[in-house]
């Protein structure tokens, strides 16, 4: 008994892209690299360490050395010392402070614009496992009309056959029996092309794809509604907001470049040399310095006027997601409406269509209608066939863009059965390091 395919679901196709698209992978890498930012600007509060070692070799020849006027013989001897020093910033303007705050701001940027991706991923995968359901149908639908075709070429050839038809009657069939199989090959290689788009989003084979209805979980109820959850949610704001933080910070780092500095450095050294007993010493120091910042030929000036220039473009970046978002919205909840009520004509015009071929081929019969009459039914009711897959397709597609566009099209919204990637795991694990070579994960 042969086993039965398995069924994959449109949340099915969400999950596996969730868990195995690269674009999204690679997002993730990248949002690992920056929750390094932090560290790295914490070292501003760490001591920097160092230790030298030297080592010397001397010698010093015969007709160098002389003793009451009577040449001596070579002197060899090795010279060497070693040293620690330990440097501690113990005030800097506040930059490393303010440096900290901003690689906290650029991280969380980084999570939203994470999540973002992981909207579109998913909403590709929504809108590449449609394409497949819409193909799929179209493919059989123009298989069917090649062999209502095929059934009418050889009626024609009968009819002619016994003096009822024409060569006419022939001919129109043929030609339109030529042209359904032209459209069919078309159909053909566009589902080959949807399925490797698929292949591409989600990272297997589709299995099973059936035709999906439109999403129902987390729809608004209203455009009104729709628009203020957007404003409110969706990450790209949210990430756009961040930068505004981070900006600010910078600002405040580059200001504290004009403010004094105080450094603390304590030192430890030893020299010895094998030429003389007793010549080992041993030296130790500890300094403290101010450092008060006249004048560095106006770069710093130019760095805060930057840093200013670049926070307002931030915060116009802000409007700009706000409005990207919103025109987002009111787009996607328009299609999906004009959608719905296509899919709902689309259904009464393949009836009606179907209702006219059936009437066509009988009043055919008693010699009413001629072959092309037969034809042209036939013709409308691929039409109307097609016509409601795509506004069927349109409607799916539609509904997961509104969630999409509205920042509600998460795997905690469509319950998708996969393990949520936590950014914080790793940010929490690096955040405060002091030393190391390795990844979290062990590279």
């Amino acid at each position: 008994m042969p086993h039965a395919v398995f069924a994959e679901t449109i949340s099915d196709a969400m999950a596996k892209a969730y868990q195995n698209n690269p674009e999204l992978n690679a997002a993730r890498a990248g949002l690992r690299a920056t929750d390094e930012g932090v560290p790295i600007a914490k070292s501003g509060y760490r001591p920097q360490i160092s230790a030298t070692v030297t080592g010397s070799a001397t010698r010093l020849g015969t007709e160098s050395l002389f003793r009451r006027g009577t040449p001596m013989l070579a002197e060899d001897y090795t010279t060497g010392s070693a040293g620690i020093t330990i440097t501690q910033q113990i005030f800097d303007g506040f930059q490393t402070l303010n440096n900290v705050r901003a690689a906290e701001a650029n991280v969380f940027s980084s999570r939203e614009t994470l999540k973002a991706n992981e909207i579109s991923i998913l909403l590709a995968a929504a809108q590449s496992y449609a394409n497949i359901a819409r193909d799929q149908r179209v493919v059989s639908i123009r298989k069917r009309n090649l062999a209502f075709l095929k059934e009418q070429l050889s009626a024609a050839k009968s009819r002619l056959d016994v003096g009822e038809g024409t060569r006419t009657d022939v001919s129109q069939a043929e030609a339109e029996l030529a042209g359904a199989q032209a459209i069919l090959v078309n159909a053909v290689s566009q589902l080959k092309q949807s399925e490797a788009v698929y292949v591409q989003i989600v990272g297997d084979a589709p299995k099973g794809i059936k035709q999906p209805a439109p999403a129902s979980k987390a729809l608004p109820k209203s455009l009104d509604q729709a628009v203020a959850a957007g404003l409110r949610d969706h990450p790209t704001i949210a990430a756009a907001q961040y930068n505004v933080d981070s900006a600010g910070f910078r600002v405040k780092s580059a200001e504290g470049t004009m403010l004094p500095g105080v450094v603390i450095q304590g030192s430890a050294s030893r020299n010895t040399t094998d030429r003389d007993r007793n010549s080992d010493t041993a030296n130790a120091s500890i300094t403290a310095r101010l450092e008060v910042p006249l004048y560095q030929g106006g770069a710093e000036y130019g760095q805060i006027r930057q840093a200013k220039e670049r926070l307002g473009q931030q915060r116009i970046m802000v409007d700009t997601a706000r409005a990207e978002v919103q025109q987002t919205i009111i787009t996607a909840h328009a299609q999906f409406e004009a959608a719905l009520a296509t899919t709902v004509a689309n259904k009464s015009q393949v009836s009606a269509a179907n209702q006219a071929l059936a009437g066509v081929i009988e009043e055919r019969k008693v010699g009413q209608r001629t072959t092309l009459d037969v034809l042209d039914a036939q013709q409308s009711v691929l039409v109307a066939e097609e016509s409601l897959v795509a506004s069927q397709r349109n409607a799916v597609v539609a509904s997961y863009s509104l969630l999409a566009a509205m920042g509600r099209l998460t795997i905690q919204s469509q319950g998708l059965q996969v393990v949520e990637y936590r950014a914080e795991e790793h940010y929490e694990a690096v955040k405060d390091k002091w030393f190391g070579l390795r990844t979290v994960d062990g590279r």
